[in-house]
């Protein structure tokens, strides 16, 4: 059974953003976008939520998320998914954050170091798919570990431009785009862990 809207928001609501943030942290609440470091950014609350929104999170759903950054993302899809399974490819980030969402009580959150672009394929596949760096075009390992029925927000495009989009998989494998809003993430990149 999926999740209401409003039982999504509310819990956002509740999230502390500034036990994301090490600097900052009296900007917390100004919805924009902050750098964390390393070159990466923790994205506008308003985004953070309309992205988790279009996800359509059910009970029991099994999410990858690519790019895990501060954790703040992250915290959201663990709070209404039976698990999260998160990539990130800077290996100091990738320290803090295990920390962060320790001593914020998830345990149902997963670890892995590595190159976001391949996914994680060790646990695949995944009901939903949360990207939170831009592509250049749709990572073929991504579409791959999406299971039948499985829905994936990922930002499309380069530095200049790009699209929200919303990618679903039938039941039968066929893929299926829509274009939601303009945005701006960091880009997706593969092979040259930090």
């Amino acid at each position: 059974m999926g999740y209401s809207k409003k039982e999504i928001t509310a819990f956002f609501h509740r999230l502390d953003r500034s036990k994301f943030m090490d600097s900052n942290k009296e900007a917390a609440e100004f919805d924009r976008p902050f750098p964390i470091g390393h070159g990466q950014t923790i994205s506008q609350p308003s985004l953070v939520l309309d992205m988790t929104l279009h996800l359509d999170l059910a009970e029991g759903d099994k999410v990858l998320e690519i790019g895990t950054g501060s954790g703040f993302q992250t915290a959201l899809l663990a709070g209404f998914a039976e698990s999260v399974y998160t990539v990130e490819r800077i290996e100091a980030l990738y320290q803090k954050v295990q920390e962060r969402l320790a001593a914020e009580g998830y345990s149902n959150v997963h670890f892995h170091l590595g190159d976001g672009s391949l996914g994680w394929k060790k646990h695949a596949p995944y009901d939903r798919i949360m990207v939170t760096a831009a592509a250049k075009e749709v990572p073929r390992a991504l579409t791959d570990q999406l299971s039948p029925g499985g829905k994936m927000i990922i930002p499309i495009g380069d530095s200049f431009s790009q699209e929200l989009q919303l990618i679903e998989k039938s039941e039968e494998g066929r893929i299926h785009t829509s274009f939601i809003e303009h945005v701006l993430f960091v880009e997706l990149r593969e092979d040259d862990m930090e």
